[in-house]
């Protein structure tokens, strides 16, 4: 049997690296796409090609089509037909009420989760159905239930968006034989809180969860590699939250 092959949108830290990690355990061969930081991309392959598959990094802005198109033609070539697409990429802006927020980060934050998505879902269903079916997993968030008040409204907004599409989309590919999920994580000890402004939240916020503590960025990964495997074969609009009982 030919090996998955899954694309992994920001693969180069956090969620997305130890995502990569999890399905080449697994047997995928992986492409990761990031949108600058050449070097901890190319770590993140060396990692995964250590484990004996093949990894392909590739530059790519999501919420650019015409380097989404170039992504995923790249794959194609290099690696052969897509089977599995994981929608990472994604970002936050600044903490701050959204009275404070700039402009700048608003459209990028929404350019970025819901159109990115959107351009990358839109294609894989066009490859997927050629193919004959496939699985994609959204990265969702907790945050899309909690709405995140004084912290990024801005960004939850952007997450309850990728559950509605994961929704709508599941039912639409289902016939042709594509699952959708998402996974919504919550509280992740990972180098995103810097990019905020704030890289002791986790630590700060860990004691109000039920579980008392920050989840690890393999265990996000564990869910999205469950929601692409055979095991879930019957799993399809399903948004799994993974966030400590919050």
């Amino acid at each position: 049997m030919a090996r998955p092959i899954t694309l992994v949108t920001g693969g180069s830290r956090g969620i997305g690296a130890a995502t990569c990690l999890r399905l080449a355990a697994d047997g995928h061969d992986i492409a990761l796409a990031y949108v600058r930081d050449e070097a901890a991309a190319e770590q993140s392959a060396a990692a995964v090609r250590a484990t004996g598959v093949r990894c392909l990094a590739v530059r790519a802005d999501t919420s650019v089509e015409a380097d989404v198109d170039r992504l995923f033609d790249t794959v194609a070539a290099e690696l052969g037909p897509l089977t599995g697409l994981v929608n990472n990429a994604g970002v936050t802006g600044r903490l701050s009420p959204l009275a404070d927020a700039t402009t700048e980060d608003l459209r990028r934050v929404l350019d970025v989760n819901v159109f990115g998505t959107l351009l990358c879902c839109r294609r894989a269903a066009r490859d997927m159905t050629a193919a004959g079916g496939g699985a994609i997993v959204n990265i969702s968030s907790g945050a899309a239930t909690l709405g995140s008040p004084g912290e990024y409204v801005h960004y939850a907004a952007s997450k309850a968006a990728v559950d509605a599409l994961t929704v709508g989309l599941s039912k639409e590919l289902g016939p042709d034989g594509i699952r959708v999920n998402a996974v919504a994580p919550g509280l992740v000890d990972t180098d995103m809180h810097a990019a905020m402004g704030d890289p002791d939240r986790p630590a700060r916020m860990a004691p109000d969860l039920p579980l008392r503590r920050a989840g690890e960025a393999s265990e996000i990964a564990a869910a999205i590699a469950w929601l692409l495997s055979p095991e879930a074969s019957y799993t399809s609009g399903t948004v799994l939250r993974v966030a400590g009982g919050r």
